[in-house]
């Protein structure tokens, strides 16, 4: 058993406390929620870890992070370690970890997939930072990976930066993932030659070249909403696809299918489309994002 602090209880971080805490870890959150959070303060938090003591922070990227990492670094001490778990830009690791290394304490970056199924699926995990710090945090990688093969769920990518970059490049490709299964679906639907579509979607799930976990959530949103009419096909995005088209550009890499998947959502304001909603149901399905219901007129 080893001893974590948890920061930011929200859908990921909530569930991965659960899944730690089932492995016979000893988690300690806090989140500013008083409902589900451990203790009152960050500095509660610390004081209940023994040292050396390590903090896991999933709270929203940009300055939300920058300042609890910020927070930390005049909290914790000599030989501590702090992962940010969350969908920082890669960017930005070079700065939290000189601040931290300036007190002697760790860092490193990891990018979490898995979304809300997490809790009982597993998390993937790409990971940045020394040898030495990966090692040390291992026992908890382990807990939230997925069971089988440790590399087909957890790699350590490389320094810091490595883990948050993998997951800025994952989530482009998921982009494009979602927006071809979405384009398809419209296709469908808008053809008079097929008059099953939810079927249709269902039957590719077993022996078909495009079956995957994002089909099998299509499949469950039909399920729930054969025609996702009960979805406004206004789909938001959280910054990594734009991140990753410019990395794109300023590595000269062709990206047209992440580029147009991107500007697609951008076009899913102006107007309502079936492939929109398809990509909003998705986006529900797999990370409980938020999206945008249908106003019922009369």
């Amino acid at each position: 058993m080893a001893q974590l602090g948890l920061v930011g209880l929200g859908r990921m971080g909530f569930n991965m406390r659960e899944r730690l805490r089932s492995a016979g870890h000893d988690v300690v959150g806090y989140d500013r929620n008083p409902e589900v959070s451990d203790v009152s303060s960050l500095e509660e938090l610390v004081s209940k870890l023994a040292t050396p003591r390590v903090v896991w922070v999933m709270v929203p990227a940009g300055e939300p992070t920058r300042r609890t990492v910020a927070d930390l670094a005049e909290l914790l001490g000599d030989g501590d370690l702090v992962i940010d778990g969350g969908n920082s830009r890669y960017t930005d690791d070079a700065g939290n970890a000189e601040l931290l290394g300036r007190r002697g304490i760790g860092y490193l970056d990891v990018g979490v997939s898995g979304g809300v199924w997490g809790k009982d699926n597993g998390y993937g995990l790409m990971v940045g930072g020394a040898e030495a710090d990966v090692e040390r945090a291992m026992p908890f990688f382990d807990a939230l990976r997925p069971e089988g093969p440790r590399e087909e769920g957890f790699a350590h990518a490389g320094g810091v930066g490595a883990g948050h970059y993998a997951k800025m490049v994952h989530n482009g490709i998921e982009y494009g993932l979602m927006q071809a299964y979405a384009e398809g679906f419209e296709l469908l639907e808008a053809s008079d030659v097929v008059r099953d579509v939810p079927a249709v979607i269902k039957a590719w799930q077993r022996g078909t070249v495009v079956r995957s976990w994002l089909l099998e959530l299509l499949v469950r949103a039909l399920d729930e909403d054969p025609e996702l009419d009960d979805l406004e096909g206004y789909v938001e995005d959280s910054g990594e696809g734009r991140w990753t088209l410019e990395e794109a550009v300023n590595n000269a890499v062709p990206a047209p299918v992440l580029s147009a998947a991107l500007f697609a959502r951008f076009a899913s304001r102006q107007e309502d489309s079936a492939a929109m909603r398809a990509v909003a149901a998705l986006r529900e399905q797999f990370g409980g994002h938020a999206t945008r219901t249908k106003k019922v007129s009369g």
